[in-house]
């Protein structure tokens, strides 16, 4: 989870934290909500049947969430 959360995307179209989390969890995150919850409002779980790397790759083009909150540096 740390790893995600450090490397947290923002995706500009929609205005929305994207993260790719390889989870065994049921319902997913269930272990994490508790705290992702204080944070994130209307989490929605997209479940795919990819690799984490590939995951990863799908969202590189978007630029840190953690650099827009800081203003875009």
């Amino acid at each position: 989870m740390t790893k995600s959360l450090n490397n947290v995307r923002f995706d500009p179209d929609t205005g929305e934290a994207v993260w790719i989390e390889e989870d065994y969890c049921s319902p997913p995150l269930a272990m994490e909500r508790e705290v992702l919850d204080q944070y994130f409002t209307g989490l929605v779980i997209v479940e795919e049947d990819v690799t984490e790397t590939e995951g990863w790759e799908r969202i590189e083009k978007y630029p840190l969430l953690w650099d827009e909150l800081k203003g875009g540096v």
